[in-house]
C-alpha cells in the first residue's frame, strides 16, 4: 500500500505544466524543496541540498526561509522541473529516508543545527513512513475496562479515537449539543486560532482544506466535527448531558460517574477532558446594567450590535479579536483594559491559503508534513530562551534577561512603528512588564488600526460598578452603553470546575488540591486511581508549540497506563505518592525560574492568587514528549 503522505499520483493530462507552475506559486519554498528531495533520485538529492537555493533561517510564521523574491522565483522554477520529471515518471513512491537524512533535512529547512534528541520526536510527529505510531496496538483484556470520557472537545475526541483503537469500550459525555469544546462555544465575531492551521490539527488527521493559515472558528469547529464523524464517535456520545461528579468504589475497582440527568455510568477509568478554558470568568461587580450583557464565550447572536454603543471589558486574546471584527459596525466601542498586551508581529495572521497548498498536500510527497514541521520548529522550545529569568539581570521589572530585553525591544518597535503620530495611544498600548510574561498576541496591525478609529476609545482602567445605562470604571468615569461585552477570560486555575471527584478514602479532589492543583505529568493523581486528566495542571504551553501536540503526548501516556492496567488484570493504577510529590516540586521549582512567575506582572492568568504557576508547562516540549511515551513502572503502582 502506498504511503499516505507520499502524494497521490497524477498525470500531465490531469495537471498540466501551466497548472503546476501556478500551484507552486502558493507554496512555501523550503517545504517545496524538501519535497523535491523526496521526489528526486537518490543520486540527485545531494545536489539539491548543496545548492545556494537554501533557507537562510526560520522564524515563527515565516514560511519562505528569508529568501528574497528572486531566490524564491529561481527555486520555484527549479522545483517545477523536478515535479514535472517526477510526474512524467509516473509519480513513483519515494524511497524511505534514513533518520540521518531526516536530521539533515531538518537542519537544512530551518538553517540551523538540530539536537539529536529531536529526531525521534519528528519522525513520530511527521509520519514519514506513513505509520501512525501513536495509535499503538490493540490491548489484551481491554474489553473488560470500559472508559468514560468527559468532554468532546479537542482532547476528548483524541482520547476517544485512541482508546477505541486500543480496544477499550467508551462513552463520551458532552455538555454541549455538538463536538469541538472551546471551538463549539467561542463563536464570537473574529474568533480564530493563533497557531498555524497546518499544525493546529491532529498529527494523524492532517487537513488539506484550510482556507486561512489561521482559520476562524467555524472552520476549526468543522475540522473537529469532521474527525469526530470520520471515526464514528457519534454512536458513543451523549450530547447535551453534563457530568456533575464521579466517585471511586474501592471494592469494585470502578468509578460511578454522575450525570445531570440523575443517571450514573459505571466505568473502570475516567478521562477528564474538560479543558482549562472551559468556564467563563465574569468579575463580580456591584450594580446592574439594563441592556444586553454577555461573556464572549456565550456570545448572544440575537443581539445586533450595529449602530450600538458597546463597552467591552477586557482586551486580552479574545478582546483583541473581537474589537477589529465589530468596530466598523458599532456606533462606538469603548475598551476597558487594565493591562496592555505584548504583540508578536504576524503580518499574515488573516491571510488566505492559496489553492496550490491543498493540491500540494494531496499530491507532492511529504510537502504537508514538512510544512507542518516548518510551523512547528520555530515554536518548539526556542522561546524558552526569552522566558528564562537571569537573576543577575536588571531591572527585572521590565525584562528578565538580555534575550528577553531584545524581544521587548522588537515588540516595542513593532507597536510604535504603527503609531508614529499618536504618542498618547503609544503610552497606553506599550506594556510596562517583561515580554512573554503574559500571553503574547498575534498581530497583523488590525488591533492598533482599530484603536485609531474615531469611534473606538481605549481606556486603561478596570471596572468599579455597573449602572443601568453603562459601566463605571475604577477611576469613577461612566461609559454609556447599549451593550456590554465581558472579554474577561476563563477560570483557568479552577481545574475541573464544577466537577466533584471523590477518590480513595472519600477524598474530594478539589478540596485536596486547594489552591495548588497538581497531577503527575499533568495526567494522573495519587489517591484517585484510573483517573486521567487531559490539559491538566502544568500542561498548557506558553513557549510555543500547539496544545494539540501536548494533548497527543498526554493521551499516549494515558493509553499506556490503561495498557498496563488491562494487561496485568489489575483493578487500579495510580502514581506513587513519591513520584506525584516529586513531579510537583520539580515543576514548581522550574516554573519559578520563568518570566511567567515574575512578581512584576499583575493580572496574569498564568499565576494563581498566591503567585504560583499551575497551568503552564515549564519544561521543553521534547522532554515532555519523552517522559510521556510510556509510564515508568517505578512511578506507578498497580493494585
Amino acid at each position: 500500500m502506498r504511503n499516505v503522505h507520499a502524494g497521490l499520483p497524477f498525470t500531465a493530462a490531469e495537471f498540466s505544466d501551466e497548472q503546476l507552475a501556478a500551484a507552486l506559486e502558493d507554496l512555501s519554498v523550503p517545504a517545496l524543496l524538501v519535497s523535491c528531495v523526496h521526489m528526486s533520485r537518490p543520486e540527485d538529492r545531494a545536489a539539491i541540498l548543496a545548492s545556494e537555493l537554501r533557507p537562510q533561517g526560520s522564524f515563527l510564521n515565516e514560511y519562505q526561509g528569508f529568501l528574497d523574491a528572486d531566490a524564491q522565483a529561481r527555486a520555484r522554477a527549479f522545483a517545477l522541473d523536478v515535479v514535472r520529471d517526477w510526474r512524467d515518471r509516473g509519480c513513483p513512491e519515494p524511497e524511505p529516508v534514513s533518520p540521518a537524512m531526516v536530521k539533515q533535512l531538518m537542519e537544512w529547512i530551518v538553517g540551523a543545527a538540530v539536537g539529536d534528541e529531536y529526531v525521534p520526536l519528528v519522525l513520530e510527529e511527521l509520519e514519514l513512513d506513513g505509520a501512525d505510531e501513536r495509535a499503538g496496538a490493540p490491548v489484551a483484556g481491554a474489553a473488560d475496562y470500559p472508559v468514560v470520557i468527559i468532554g468532546a472537545g479537542m482532547s476528548g475526541i483524541l482520547a476517544a479515537i485512541r482508546v477505541s483503537q486500543a480496544g477499550f469500550p467508551f462513552v463520551i459525555v458532552e455538555k454541549n449539543a455538538g463536538p469541538g469544546g472551546t471551538w463549539w462555544e467561542n463563536s464570537y465575531p473574529g474568533a480564530r486560532v493563533d497557531v498555524g492551521s497546518h499544525f493546529y490539527c491532529y498529527s494523524f488527521e492532517p487537513a488539506d482544506h484550510w482556507t486561512e493559515f489561521f482559520p476562524q472558528q467555524p472552520e476549526v469547529q468543522a475540522y473537529f466535527q469532521g474527525v469526530f464523524d470520520k471515526h464514528g464517535l457519534g454512536d458513543h456520545t451523549r450530547f447535551s448531558t453534563e457530568v456533575v461528579g464521579a466517585t471511586w468504589d474501592e471494592a469494585a475497582g470502578t468509578w460511578s460517574v454522575e450525570l445531570d440527568t440523575g443517571e450514573s455510568l459505571v466505568a473502570r477509568a475516567v478521562v477528564a477532558a474538560v479543558g482549562q478554558m472551559n468556564r467563563p470568568f465574569v468579575p463580580d461587580v456591584p450594580g446592574g446594567f439594563d441592556g444586553p450583557a454577555f461573556h464572549t464565550a456565550r456570545w448572544d447572536h440575537d443581539v445586533d450590535v450595529t449602530g450600538k454603543r458597546v463597552v467591552m471589558v477586557g482586551a486580552g486574546a479574545t478582546g483583541f479579536q473581537v474589537a477589529p471584527a465589530i468596530a466598523d459596525q458599532v456606533k462606538s466601542l469603548t475598551v476597558l483594559q487594565r493591562t496592555a498586551q505584548w504583540m508578536f508581529p504576524n503580518p499574515g495572521y488573516h491571510d488566505r491559503v492559496g489553492p496550490g497548498v491543498g493540491w500540494a498536500i494531496r499530491h507532492l510527497p511529504f510537502y504537508g508534513r514538512w510544512f507542518r514541521f516548518l510551523i512547528f520548529w520555530p515554536s518548539c522550545d526556542a522561546a524558552f530562551a526569552a522566558a528564562k529569568v537571569d537573576p543577575d539581570w536588571e531591572p527585572q521589572a521590565t525584562s528578565v534577561s538580555e534575550i528577553n530585553d531584545i524581544v521587548r525591544t522588537m515588540f516595542s518597535e513593532w507597536i510604535t512603528s504603527q503609531l508614529p503620530d499618536d504618542p498618547e495611544l503609544v503610552a497606553k498600548v506599550v506594556p510596562d512588564y517583561p515580554a512573554t510574561g503574559k500571553r503574547t498576541l498575534q498581530d497583523n496591525g488590525s488591533w492598533l488600526q482599530t484603536l485609531s478609529r474615531d469611534n473606538v476609545t481605549l481606556v486603561r482602567a478596570g471596572v468599579d460598578r455597573l449602572e443601568a445605562d453603562g459601566v463605571v470604571d475604577d477611576q469613577g468615569e461612566l461609559h454609556p452603553a447599549d451593550v456590554v461585552v465581558w472579554a474577561t477570560g476563563f477560570r483557568v486555575n479552577d481545574f475541573l470546575l464544577p466537577l466533584r471527584i471523590i477518590g480513595r478514602d472519600g477524598q474530594d479532589l478539589r478540596e485536596t488540591w486547594g489552591s495548588a492543583p497538581r497531577a503527575h505529568l499533568g495526567v494522573t493523581v495519587s489517591g484517585f486511581p484510573n483517573l486521567f486528566l487531559l490539559y491538566g495542571p502544568n500542561t498548557n504551553l506558553a513557549s510555543g508549540g500547539s496544545i494539540i501536540f501536548a494533548s497527543e503526548c498526554e493521551v499516549t501516556f494515558m493509553v499506556e497506563c490503561l495498557r498496563l492496567l488491562a494487561e496485568s488484570g489489575s483493578a487500579a493504577i495510580e502514581p506513587t505518592r513519591a513520584a506525584y510529590d516529586d513531579w510537583y516540586e520539580r515543576v514548581q521549582a522550574e516554573a519559578q525560574t520563568m518570566v511567567w512567575a515574575s512578581p512584576h506582572i499583575e493580572h496574569n492568568y498564568y499565576k494563581n492568587a498566591e503567585g504560583d504557576v499551575h497551568g503552564i508547562n515549564p519544561f521543553r516540549i521534547v522532554d515532555y514528549w519523552g517522559w510521556t511515551r510510556r509510564p515508568d513502572p517505578a512511578d506507578y503502582q498497580l493494585s
